[in-house]
């Protein structure tokens, strides 16, 4: 028996009480200036992460005096789509958003709830999903402040608590050094990766528009003019079709009808298409037939050259990145436009030792990237073991009157 099952045999045999989070908690009923805060005590919606984690480091000042303070060891939420499930155990005191809600729990001579175990309740898919329900408004829906005092908690002894706590802590503990772990990987492969393909000494050095086709999209202007639920209609590619992360484009969300598929620029399955605004310089490789717009790249007519893995590596990595970064100009929006991309002098080896590169590069992508193994597979399993383990430990036989 462990010693959570020991301490609820001995201290809460007829099962535990359940309650409104108002009988043990309320919202912070206090101010503060926010001409007094520093970038680390400042919390809005931006600097909250969702699941176990909490608040990073605030990399901004609030542009308002009155906030609403908060203190260690209140409960903060988010509290405006899409950020509901952002919650935070606090670990200093500071000012919040109007979006953030700081939930205190209540003074009491004799304590009954642990704030820590009050994060973990709040923090919980259960209590994410009564929130959903329950919010409120069309554009932005916002929590509601009277359901969410609403809500039903247990509330076991104490001791209790702390012990669910201590084992949820310690589960939170190892998805962060996993995280980390994955998180240094993944510089490490990029680093790798930069090197590997950046010091091919004696491969032979080509301007990439000598050896590639490089155009940019084109936009039927008003698109919306030309979106059409008709099936036949031609896949219109966004950036939002592919994954974060991912690789290959192989669905879109919308499709333009032929006259628009006209005004704009086809990609064929195999073409390369580069982002030139918003994901910057990112490369992908379309393995549909489709039509993209004027932000982004196509790229095609490259097979002599180069093997398609082993491009997608190069226009990867990190020397080429930065040069084009270098090309884009220092704005604040940078343009990766056709020119730019065509002028980038990149390493040609032999198809030989691509394929070579490309093997060494797929083995070391999988064990950072994959999420059918390595270290994504063994972090998906974690969180999945933690979110059923939440679930456990905060589900309790109510005591019945």
């Amino acid at each position: 028996m462990s010693l959570l099952d020991e301490l609820m045999t001995d201290l809460a045999p007829q099962g535990v009480r359940h309650c409104r989070l108002d009988e043990v908690a309320g919202y912070s009923e206090t101010r503060v200036d926010g001409s007094e805060l520093d970038r680390t005590s400042f919390v809005g919606v931006d600097n909250l992460v969702a699941g176990a984690g909490g608040k990073v480091a605030a990399s901004y000042l609030p542009n308002t005096q009155r906030l609403t303070a908060y203190e260690v060891g209140d409960v903060l939420l988010g509290n405006i789509r899409p950020y509901l499930k952002k919650v935070w155990l606090a670990t200093n005191s500071g000012g919040c958003s109007g979006d953030v809600l700081a939930v205190r729990v209540k003074g009491q001579k004799k304590q009954v709830l642990d704030p820590a175990f009050l994060y973990y309740v709040l923090s919980s898919g259960e209590f994410f999903a009564y929130n959903v329900q329950h919010s409120k408004g069309a554009k932005m829906p916002r929590g509601s402040k009277d359901a969410i005092m609403g809500y039903r908690i247990p509330v076991p002894p104490i001791e209790a608590q702390r012990e669910i706590v201590r084992i949820l802590d310690t589960f939170t503990q190892l998805d962060a050094e996993l995280e980390a772990e994955l998180e240094a990987r993944r510089r490490q492969f990029e680093h790798f990766a930069g090197l590997l393909l950046a010091n091919e000494e004696h491969a032979l050095r080509v301007r990439f528009g000598d050896v590639a086709t490089i155009v940019r999209g084109a936009s039927p202007r008003p698109i919306q003019k030309f979106i059409t639920d008709d099936p036949g209609g031609a896949p219109w590619i966004k950036i939002g079709d592919v994954p974060p992360g991912g690789k290959y484009i192989t669905r879109t969300g919308q499709r333009v009808t032929k006259e628009g598929a006209s005004k704009s620029r086809r990609v064929r399955p195999g073409d390369f298409v580069l982002s030139n605004s918003m994901s910057f310089g990112r490369p992908y490789i379309s393995k549909i037939d489709g039509y993209i717009h004027d932000g982004w790249l196509s790229i095609s007519g490259f097979e002599d050259s180069f093997i398609s893995d082993y491009l997608y590596y190069l226009l990867r990595s990190a020397p080429v990145q930065e040069e084009f970064a270098k090309r884009a100009g220092a704005g604040t929006v940078k343009n990766l436009n056709a020119e730019v991309v065509r002028a980038v002098e990149i390493p040609m080896p032999s198809r030989e030792r691509q394929g070579q590169i490309v093997e060494l590069l797929d083995r070391f992508d999988a064990l950072v990237n994959d999420l059918r193994s390595g270290l994504p597979a063994e972090l998906a399993a974690r969180r999945k073991q933690y979110a059923y383990y939440q679930d456990k430990l905060l589900t309790f036989e109510e005591r019945t009157a």
